[in-house]
């Protein structure tokens, strides 16, 4: 690397503006429609059940797998837990089709329980 200094201020202004959404346009209050308590409920309770399902039945048990340090998964995780939730149950149910699953239909249990 010719200029390692350059490449360390670059990656830090880089992380600098990830952080700050800088990097991401801001959506305004006007433009997300209202929500109840009881529909972010709902929808966090989504989430939770979508996750829960890819790590009990998407991950694979070889030592290849990416399991749950899957990116999208973190990443679908991450806006769960920020309140994006119509974003991370997209990108789960996606993750699901793209890995030959079926998203479970929304209200079952998040994970059955084993009869061991």
């Amino acid at each position: 690397m010719k200029h390692p200094q350059r490449w360390a201020l670059l990656a830090a202004f880089v992380l600098v503006l990830g952080a700050t959404g800088c990097a991401t346009p801001a959506a305004s209050p006007a433009a997300a429609p209202p929500t109840t308590d009881r529909t972010t409920a709902q929808l966090k309770a989504r989430c939770s059940q979508l996750i829960a399902y890819f790590d009990r039945y998407a991950v694979g048990r070889s030592n290849d797998s990416d399991g749950r340090r899957n990116h999208t998964r973190l990443g679908a995780e991450h806006d769960c837990r920020r309140g994006l939730y119509a974003e991370g149950i997209s990108t789960m149910e996606k993750l699901l089709r793209n890995k030959k699953f079926t998203p479970p239909p929304a209200g079952l249990p998040n994970v059955p329980e084993d009869d061991d």
